[in-house]
């Protein structure tokens, strides 16, 4: 829209501001009027934005543009929403140069500019160009200008015009129609989410077949799992393979990933729908902002880049103690909320987690081979550091023991990635449809009331459980966690019923329950 008379111009740009995961429209406001010379920005700008004054003018002055001699007032609209980051750079450009009349307004109306301007006029890529995409389309925009450096990601997005500029000259000429554009090819259509490819595979692992079936256990029912073993025994080495056992990302859960990512600025260039489960492997100084999320402009944490895949933590013990106390919310209810005095955002944090750990200081306490110099004392000091609340979220406690020298040479062909990963989808394909109509999607999501509904145990299991709470001096949280598990090796088995087999594997994955460990 353009309105003009002799002293004042006004128009009107579409952009974005990212909330969370999501995006909420922006009106770009630019006034043209006499009484003072200057470009004044309102409407909860952050100093990135205010310093695009000076990005824009030297943008312009390189393009061939020019700033007017008069006063203009940049609204962005809300003016009660918070704005940050340099999205907004093309938007007031192109709002500026229609209302002091150097670009036509044609394609204006309906459509929405996002990118970031350098000195020289060009344009460079930004963060959140999938939500904010996504947003346009559901107003109804017809096309999305952005940085050609994301086009790939905005492409996912199907129903609207994806036009990838490289310039604000480029861009002029277009909305001149002086050059005529071709939108980019959608790219959700070609791709088959059911098909991803891992550089790595459970083939490369030698031998530790009951650490392997504790995985698949792990990727079957949604369980979390720590390892302890002795460094070199292939903790981490295991953990890396997790994502290529677990069931393939639907369409929705890939869309949803990448719009984290897309927020995060953790999707590079040229690269659209993320079909890889993530696998995030932050370091043990990694501090409580960084792992859940926030900051002065929150932004998502490990545990939401990890959404959907697996967040690894490995040496768990060497973490700060009140960095692991931050865990305990997302784990039980898998999103996380992040709180500011005047707002709030939502990130999702539906990952497995995955941790490991040496069974003591000096790392051989169970060693086949070398002998531990840590005293008992010591050993339960270190297990200590992870706490009962935080232990008790853990389904599947296993020991990693060193590889011998005969399984690393053997030429056996070890089972693959992809096996482990049909077994795994069939278990899956039974939990959904015995949860079907709640909200939940996976065994290890269930509470109490309902494993009494979903995993009754007979009076032989029943009994076979109590025996080994008693025998072994289980705690007690270790009860429901080993009927979960039990009700996970039936669904891999195909069996209906739990059975007393079911019961016993379950029992010997509680290592760490046994209150004689370490002693």
């Amino acid at each position: 829209m353009l309105h003009s008379n002799i002293d004042i111009m006004f128009t009107k740009i579409y952009t974005g501001a990212i909330s969370g995961i999501e995006a909420v429209e922006v009106s770009v406001e630019v006034n043209v009027a006499g009484g003072g010379i200057g470009l004044f920005i309102v409407g909860l700008p952050d100093n990135t934005i205010k310093e695009s004054e000076q990005r824009i003018q030297a943008a312009f002055e390189n393009s061939g543009y020019r700033l007017t001699a008069k006063k203009i007032v940049v609204n962005l609209a809300p003016a009660d929403l918070r704005k940050e980051g340099s999205v907004y750079d093309l938007p007031i450009a192109v709002g500026i140069l229609v209302a002091t009349e150097q670009l036509s307004t044609k394609y204006i109306e309906d459509s929405m500019f996002i990118g970031e301007l350098s000195l020289n006029g060009e344009l460079r890529g930004v963060k959140g160009v999938l939500p904010l995409v996504a947003m346009a389309r559901d107003k109804g925009l017809k096309r999305v200008f952005l940085p050609k450096e994301n086009v790939a990601e905005g492409a996912v997005v199907d129903g609207i015009e994806i036009i990838g500029v490289s310039s604000v000259v480029e861009i002029c000429e277009i909305l001149s129609d002086r050059m005529p554009y071709t939108p980019a090819e959608h790219i959700i259509s070609s791709v088959n989410v059911e098909e991803s490819l891992y550089s790595e595979d459970f083939a490369d692992v030698k031998g530790q077949a009951y650490v392997k079936r504790a995985l698949e256990i792990a990727a079957a029912g949604g369980h979390n799992i720590i390892m302890i073993g002795s460094p070199g025994s292939g903790k981490t080495m295991l953990a890396r393979r997790m994502p290529t056992i677990m069931p393939p990302m639907t369409l929705d859960e890939a869309l949803e990933t990448t719009k984290i990512h897309s927020v995060a600025g953790k999707i590079g260039a040229h690269r659209g729908l993320i079909l890889e489960r993530p696998f995030r492997a932050p370091h043990h100084l990694t501090s409580q902002v960084a792992l859940i999320g926030g900051g002065t402009y929150p932004q998502p944490g490990e545990v939401s880049l990890a959404n959907n895949g697996v967040l690894f933590l490995d040496e768990m013990p060497e973490f700060g103690r009140s960095v692991l106390e931050v865990l305990r919310q997302p784990l039980e209810d898998r999103h996380i909320t992040i709180s500011r005095a005047k707002y709030s955002v939502d990130y999702p944090a539906n990952f497995t987690l995955i941790a490991s750990m040496n069974p003591c200081p000096c790392g051989y306490y169970n060693h086949p081979t070398k002998e531990c110099t840590c005293s008992a004392a010591a050993v339960h000091r270190y297990m200590s550091h992870i706490s009962g609340p935080l232990m008790d979220r853990i389904d599947i406690h296993v020991e990693v023991t060193p590889v011998s020298i005969r399984d690393m040479s053997s030429k056996r062909r070890e089972e693959s990635s992809a096996d482990v990963r049909q077994r795994v989808v069939a278990a899956r394909d039974i939990q959904r449809q015995r949860f079907e109509g709640l909200d939940i999607h996976c065994n290890a999501m269930m509470n109490s009331s309902m494993l009494r509904t979903f995993a009754p145990l007979t009076k032989e299991c029943r009994e076979l459980l109590e025996r080994a709470m008693q025998r072994l001096n289980l705690s007690a949280r270790a009860y429901d966690r080993i009927i979960k598990v039990a009700r996970t090796i039936a669904d891999l088995e195909r069996c209906e019923n739990i059975e007393p087999q079911h019961i016993s594997e379950a029992i010997g994955y509680r290592s760490l329950d046994r209150e004689n460990w370490g002693m």
